[in-house]
């Protein structure tokens, strides 16, 4: 048995046993024991290990960025389980690119701690306040950010939030911990830190900012003004498919010999473009690839409303009819074919080309990410949080249709198909559990338009004014009723015209 080789034959993925690993995995090369902390990142799931770690790990295998080592941090209960299983293997990870040309494994080492997790969130706070803490990255979903969909203003009245104000010492939240750590900072002469959005929401920067200055200023109007003036909050776009992990990945990284808790599965395509704005310094992220421009919200707006928007008109529809991965979805014929229309016809005529890829290009291009069979992201995690999705990845291009006169009809069937998966039973009976944070609330009002459409898009938390609007309504309230008496794929079949 080698060493480090557990009863299965397999090597328990940490420092000691990075030698012991099969040759056809790659590992560090570089001296961990050497690296210091420059990043704490909120919120250390799958994506952020097979993107932003990924490619910090790449400029340390250049033998650069030994300083901007990644600190992780949770802010809920369940990260202290991620926690366990990450520290335990010395917060490694195996990344597994499924390519359908072939598997490759690689284990990165750039994280090298992960903070307890504590209600009152003082480990982060403390080691935020580290002066070698030059930035503090997110990835806490696309509707953590304490956003009123409706509105696009900050939600004060959510109770977190008034705790947070409440209490500024003892915040719950990630952005009362970013807070607090900034008045340590500015008391004791440290200085400022970049706060970075790394999730999938338009001008995700900008909103991280308006989080943060609008918490502060409900308890210290002085400080918020300094953080304000001190601080900076890029903008940037993230891009790669990431399926969440379970026993099939894990057994993945078994058939490479890796006996690893937490394996992380991804495509073979990322993408990283960043607003260069940086108020205490950065890594040198272009020489692995990443992009640094003036402004992202183009190549942005290509990605959350083609790939991101392209996710949420395929996921709700395959899940209904009992598809399980995305891949599977793209082998439907109606799917597949009502994902392109609906791109080439309302949602590309409001996207503008970036350099080297115009919309249709980049469609074509998600069409081949999407139909990755080695990919086995599920239609159930790219349907979760359809509250958030919808006003995010969906509506932005409802209103631009309506306000150009361009088709918003297939974008209507899109919502409707969303509120009858609300109802919680897919076609063939089998019950959908909860996916949504409001996932009650939205089953029994799904229940209930069923019979009267325009109850769902009068939720003005997600739907603004749009209920109000004639065209949308008539489209959405048609295809409900279409939806509950002959179902996903009569109402498919009618929009493609067959």
């Amino acid at each position: 048995m080698a060493d480090g080789a557990n009863g299965n034959g397999l090597i328990r993925l940490s420092d000691q046993t990075l030698a012991a690993l099969p040759d056809a995995v790659a590992r560090p090369t570089y001296n961990r024991e050497a690296l210091t902390a420059g990043i704490v990142h909120i919120g250390l799931g799958n994506f952020h290990r097979a993107h932003q770690a990924w490619y910090l790990h790449r400029l340390m295998q250049s033998g650069k960025a030994q300083d901007w080592a990644i600190i992780g941090a949770g802010v809920r209960a369940a990260d202290g389980a991620q926690r366990e299983r990450l520290l335990g293997q010395n917060c490694l990870t195996t990344l597994i690119e499924l390519d359908p040309a072939g598997m490759s494994a690689e284990v990165t080492g750039a994280m090298i701690d992960f903070l307890p997790v504590a209600p009152d969130n003082s480990p982060l706070i403390t080691k935020m306040t580290d002066p070698a803490i030059r930035i503090v990255s997110l990835t806490v979903t696309e509707g953590g950010y304490f956003v009123d969909p409706a509105s696009g203003g900050f939600d004060a009245a959510h109770d977190d939030i008034v705790h947070d104000a409440a209490h500024p010492g003892r915040p719950r939240t990630a952005f009362g911990a970013i807070i607090a750590a900034l008045d340590l900072r500015r008391a004791q002469g440290t200085g400022p830190f970049t706060v970075m959005s790394c999730d999938n929401l338009q001008s995700n920067g900008d909103v991280l900012r308006q989080t943060v200055l609008s918490l502060a200023r409900m308890s210290d109007p002085a400080l918020a003004d300094w953080i304000a003036a001190e601080c900076s909050f890029p903008n940037s776009m993230v891009d790669c498919i990431v399926p969440a992990t379970g026993t099939a990945e894990r057994a993945l990284a078994n058939g490479f010999g890796i006996d690893d808790a937490a394996p992380v599965t991804h495509e073979n395509f990322r993408q990283w473009v960043i607003e260069d704005d940086f108020c205490a310094g950065r890594p040198p992220l272009e020489e692995v690839g990443a992009t640094f421009c003036e402004d992202v919200h183009q190549f942005e707006a290509m990605k959350l409303r083609i790939l991101n928007g392209g996710h949420q008109i395929i996921a709700a529809a395959g899940d209904l009819l009992g598809i399980e991965t995305i891949a599977q979805t793209m082998d439907h014929p109606l799917i597949r074919r009502t994902l392109r229309k609906i791109v080439e016809q309302e949602i590309a005529p409001h996207v503008a080309d970036v350099p080297g890829m115009t919309p249709l290009a980049y469609l074509d291009l998600i069409d081949r990410r999407f139909a990755n069979p080695e990919i086995r992201d599920t239609t159930r995690r790219v349907a979760y949080d359809g509250s958030s999705r919808q006003p995010g990845f969906i509506l932005p291009s409802v209103r631009d249709g309506l306000a150009s006169g361009t088709p918003i009809s297939g974008l209507a069937l899109v919502s409707a198909i969303w509120a009858r998966y609300c109802l919680g039973t897919r076609e063939d009976g089998t019950p959908i559990a909860a996916n949504d944070p409001n996932w009650q609330a939205l089953t029994d009002l799904a229940k209930e338009a069923a019979s009267e459409p325009g109850l769902w898009i009068a939720q003005r938390q997600i739907y603004g004014d749009l209920a109000a609007n004639p065209e949308f309504d008539t489209a959405f309230s048609g295809w409900m009723v279409l939806l509950h008496s002959n179902g996903v794929e009569a109402a498919l079949a009618r929009y493609l015209g067959l």
